[in-house]
C-alpha cells in the first residue's frame, strides 16, 4: 500500500478531546499535494497517527454549512 502524505494547511480548531489525549480536528489539508480540502479527523497528540474521518471539499462545506443553519 502507497504511503499518504499529507499537510495541514490551516488548523482551524479542536471539537473535542479524549481522556487519551487524542483531539478531533477541523483542518485544511492537501492530500498528496492535492488542493486543500476541509478534513475531520481524530488526531494523536503530536499529529502522528489519525483515526478515521471525513474530507469534504469548498462545496461539500458550503452546502453542510446551509444545512446547519
Amino acid at each position: 500500500m502507497a504511503d499518504i502524505k499529507y499537510d495541514i494547511v490551516k488548523h482551524i480548531g479542536i471539537l473535542s478531546e479524549s481522556p487519551k489525549s487524542w483531539t478531533k480536528e477541523i483542518n485544511l489539508i492537501s492530500w498528496n499535494g492535492g488542493k486543500a480540502k476541509y478534513d475531520i479527523h481524530d488526531w494523536a497528540p503530536e499529529h502522528e497517527k489519525m483515526g478515521k474521518g471525513v474530507t469534504l471539499s469548498e462545496e461539500e462545506m458550503d452546502k453542510l454549512k446551509e444545512f446547519l443553519k
